[in-house]
């Protein structure tokens, strides 16, 4: 893996991002609580490609800059000013869980910096109950004194994965914690759970233009056939509005997809060729 770099946002934050590979610009943003790591298992068939990944503000090697500051829109903005750091005029964006709503967001409100966009297990129609387990656990650190201790707990915890190695359990927990003599930390702004809770107050907005506005881009849905986030009905309406768009379900998965899964790669890789014509 390459090494981290930073850039500074026009608000002074210090943005911390990866930038590997050479070819089509390929702009990777991540779940909720994630980081760069999101995207470590995919990474290595992204041969071919400029693979860029970001740390949002407030998670990971970025700065931490307060509950105000942890808004899709900000973000978004984020990711566009590292475009321009980079100096490219475009991306096409994958967009893991967060990253997709972000990606739905520039459709509607900076779509000639898009070469297309694909959603991993998210879309314009969220479940409340799969919300409903991100407010569980969302700026709390696990019940676990070490990573091994939460490496065993994965398993039964996070029901919806099928087949999961031992090796990837021990990978996942310390891509997402840190390990302290105190017990396990999250590596994120605890406020983030102020500003999260904050965005899901009251009823659901409706995210369907958002995805309207994607009409013209290439696009691709990855679902994992476990995710209690995105249903099955929601996904098929979404291929209904657009049957042009690379659909794959993962078996053993729920939210969110790897990435590295067979289906995922060959999904990933039909809508670049797609990009690339």
């Amino acid at each position: 893996m390459s090494k981290t770099q930073y850039f500074t946002a026009d608000d002074g934050a210090r943005i911390a991002y990866l930038d590997e590979g050479e070819g089509l610009p390929v702009l990777a943003l991540s779940g909720l609580t994630r980081n760069v790591h999101d995207f470590d298992y995919v990474a290595p068939h992204m041969v071919g490609y400029r693979f860029i990944r970001m740390d949002y503000r407030g998670r990971g090697a970025s700065d931490f800059t307060g509950a105000a500051t942890y808004t899709v829109p900000r973000e978004g903005l984020d990711a566009l000013q590292l475009l321009d750091h980079l100096g490219l005029k475009s991306a096409a964006i994958l967009g893991t869980s967060r990253g997709g709503l972000i990606g739905l967001v520039l459709a509607a409100t900076a779509k000639d910096r898009m070469l297309g966009l694909c959603l991993n297990d998210v879309g314009p129609e969220l479940e409340r109950g799969g919300l409903e387990v991100i407010f569980d656990y969302i700026g709390r650190n696990p019940a676990a004194a070490s990573y091994d201790e939460l490496a065993a707990k994965l398993p039964f915890i996070m029901k919806g994965f099928e087949g999961v190695s031992a090796e990837r359990w021990g990978q996942e927990v310390r891509h997402h914690y840190i390990e302290t003599p105190s017990g396990l930390k999250i590596n994120y702004d605890p406020a983030l759970r102020e500003a999260f809770l904050a965005a899901f107050e009251g009823e659901m907005p409706d995210l369907w233009p958002l995805f309207e506005a994607c009409t013209g881009l290439p696009m691709c849905l990855i679902r994992g056939a476990n995710s209690e986030l995105l249903s099955r009905a929601a996904a098929d309406r979404m291929r209904a509005a657009r049957p042009d768009m690379v659909f794959a379900e993962v078996p053993g998965r729920g939210h969110i997809p790897y990435l590295d899964e067979p289906e995922s790669v060959a999904a990933l890789h039909a809508w670049l060729g797609k990009i690339e014509g």
